[in-house]
């Protein structure tokens, strides 16, 4: 078995007057990657939701699927809501495989062995994690007077991104690879008569790291 283990630095520290500053990591541990991409099967990305002090964004999911299927027009990605409507219930959130030996009670129900044939399903991708906001700091004040109204001040905060990506192979019934990425940045917000917002694009720069570690390994380019 192979075992390949990335780890890449992005220094995404930008500061303009459109967004604030980030900075990424994303670390990558693949153990069997196809070789030659996925042919005419095609992926699923999900979002784990069973924790119960947040919840993995469905925009999230969506970034990062349409960034594979924007970067390589070869591979299908099929869409959360749809895969969720086709196998409903078995992937809701209390009811979801935990891991991938799991799979082989699912097959065991028989619309859920012949949906995921329709669907040509190779690879599950499960995402989990969150972008949460921190650090807020700073004070603003608006008020309307005889010339008009404005406000003045000055706000900072932090955006966390936290999220790792875990491969699934259906047919062997095996974890084959995972893909963590992390984001930080700064946002502010300076107010002179109108507020600025200068937002720091964390979950964007968190999407594009793990898109882009996903599509090398679904286009069999390691």
């Amino acid at each position: 078995m192979n075992h390949t283990l990335l780890r890449l630095i992005i220094p995404g520290v930008f500061l303009t007057l459109a967004t604030g500053c980030v900075t990424s990591t994303v670390d990558e541990m693949v153990f069997d990657e196809p070789s030659e991409g996925i042919g005419d099967a095609t992926v699923v990305i999900l979002g784990r939701r069973h924790a119960s002090d947040y919840e993995t964004e469905p925009d999230f999911i969506e970034c990062v699927g349409k960034h594979i299927a924007a970067r390589d027009k070869s591979i299908e990605v099929i869409g959360e809501l749809e895969f969720l409507n086709a196998l409903y219930p078995w992937f809701e959130p209390r009811t979801a495989p935990l891991k991938p030996s799991d799979i082989d009670k699912l097959m065991l129900q028989r619309p859920v062995a012949q949906k995921l044939t329709a669907l040509k399903t190779e690879y599950l991708i499960w995402i989990d994690g969150s972008t949460v906001r921190n650090d807020s700091a700073g004070s603003m004040a608006c008020g309307i007077g005889p010339g008009g109204g404005g406000c003045f001040g000055f706000g900072t905060w932090s955006n966390d991104a936290d999220y790792e990506a875990t491969i699934w192979d259906f047919t062997d019934r095996a974890e084959v690879g995972r893909v963590n990425t992390k984001a930080t940045g700064q946002s502010y917000m300076p107010a002179v008569v109108i507020p600025i917002p200068i937002i720091a694009p964390v979950q964007g720069t968190a999407c594009d790291g793990i898109g882009e570690q996903l599509l090398q390994f679904l286009s069999g380019h390691y």
